[in-house]
């Protein structure tokens, strides 16, 4: 413990922090919060084995509440066997004293605490006289001081440690009532034994629960966190696996063309000056070189994603009754096409930002809309091509803004990196509705 004493890094002399570190860790082990041998080198490892929201000062408000409860207890318990139980004055205060300090000492040593609840309760029994007018082999403020010590133990202990101690309390009663030196009958102490039984298994067991319930909890807790990493991590990598693949089949084949119609143009222009063939020859090895970087780059994506991206072409617009098919059947709703002007060959990266708006517009329905009815349509302009994918949802409701995602930045981004432009709203007659203007 010790050890964590150390000075400052820059100053050369000995710092505080670890000694509050310690004597905070030591507060918190001496409360049983942590198991013996646990790391004591920092506040966030105390954090960590304390239990995943539970703060640094827990332990406080259990010395506060046993610490109230062992005074309240203790005059009762003394007063009450002095003077309704004919108990001699020094006696109840000793037992008195044992009862309420095995409550706080069960914070510290259970096992201790055990012996001292036990041995308080044998001597109580022991020197209550024979009256038919006393309740035996326990009085009220003891029966209650004994409840409480058992459910403090189910919350403070493992499930075995309590059960162990609730039974040791039933057996040490049961032994006191067949086995008394004061001549009293068995009638006299079972209805005591009884309702204490009773009462402090129901104690015990509602705590139990409690305590378990609260655990469950926290796993649950800790299952969804993991959970949302997860499908972070997992849209990260799907994420990137979807940029490599669009690097790839869409800016290193524009790339590789620079390079193959630049050393093409030196070699078929006649009559090229020395410093026009010396300027196509460096275009060839600029493109040449950014295609090497790029492949680099892709590389890593790949390695990152921890997934192939495979050599399959990026979709296009002819790929749309495709996607179309996979929106029906995956929410059992009517998705028509619907398709408008004559269709004209685009440049592959305009045919790839269609497809991906047109793709998480459908996405969004299905999440946001509850798979309503929809339809797509594609309109070809001499100067551009027209999207536009029409919900018969809940309307604004059904945005994707008010649910935290990205879908609809993501479609604004690519229509703006093609120089379009993306409108995205409710509709004139209910839903909610994408438009996309891409120029071509």
């Amino acid at each position: 413990m010790f050890r964590t004493l150390g000075v400052g890094h820059r100053t050369g002399r000995p710092t505080a922090a670890p000694f509050r570190v310690t004597f905070r860790y030591g507060i918190a082990y001496l409360s049983g919060l942590t198991p013996p041998g646990a790391d004591l080198g920092s506040v966030a490892g105390m954090r960590r084995r304390s239990g995943l929201l539970r703060p640094e000062l827990s332990w406080l408000p259990w010395w506060l509440t046993t610490g109230l409860l062992a005074l309240v207890l203790l005059p009762l318990n003394v007063a009450l066997a002095a003077t309704q139980f004919d108990v001699h004055p020094l006696v109840a205060f000793v037992a008195g004293i044992g009862q309420s300090t095995a409550l706080v000492l069960l914070l510290v040593w259970p096992w201790a605490a055990v012996a001292l609840q036990f041995l308080a309760v044998a001597v109580f029994a022991v020197a209550i006289p024979a009256d038919p007018a006393s309740t035996w082999p326990l009085t009220v403020p003891g029966m209650v001081t004994l409840i409480v010590y058992a459910g403090i133990a189910a919350t403070r202990t493992s499930w075995r440690a309590a059960l162990a101690t609730w039974w040791g309390s039933v057996l040490l009663i049961t032994l006191v009532v067949f086995v008394d030196p004061n001549r009293h009958s068995v009638t006299d102490g079972l209805a005591v034994m009884v309702l204490y039984s009773v009462l402090s298994a129901f104690t015990l067991g509602a705590v139990l629960l409690v305590s378990r319930l609260r655990e469950v909890r926290r796993e649950l807790a800790v299952a969804r966190h993991n959970v949302e990493v997860e499908q972070g991590q997992r849209a990260l990598a799907e994420e990137r696996t979807r940029i490599a693949r669009e690097l790839h089949d869409v800016v290193a084949h524009h790339v590789s063309m620079i390079a193959v119609q630049a050393e093409t143009a030196r070699l078929t222009t006649p009559g090229l000056p020395p410093a026009g063939a010396r300027d196509l020859v460096a275009i060839a090895d600029n493109a040449r070189t950014a295609l090497t970087e790029m492949r680099r780059l892709l590389g890593v994506l790949r390695e990152d994603a921890g997934t192939e991206t495979g050599r399959r072409p990026q979709p296009g617009l002819e790929q749309l009754n495709d996607l179309i098919d996979q929106a029906r059947d995956s929410a059992r709703a009517s998705t028509r096409l619907i398709v408008r002007g004559a269709v004209v060959p685009l440049d592959p990266g305009i045919q790839l930002t269609a497809y991906r708006i047109v793709q998480e517009a459908l996405t969004n329905v299905r999440k946001h809309a509850g798979g309503a009815p929809t339809a797509v349509r594609v309109a070809y302009r001499p100067d551009a091509v027209a999207l536009r994918v029409a919900d018969r949802g809940p309307g604004p409701a059904g945005d994707p803004h008010g649910n935290g995602g990205h879908g609809l930045t993501g479609m604004h981004e690519r229509a703006r990196m093609c120089g379009g432009e993306l409108r995205t709203g409710p509709g004139a007659d209910g839903g909610f509705v994408v438009e996309a203007v891409l120029p071509t």
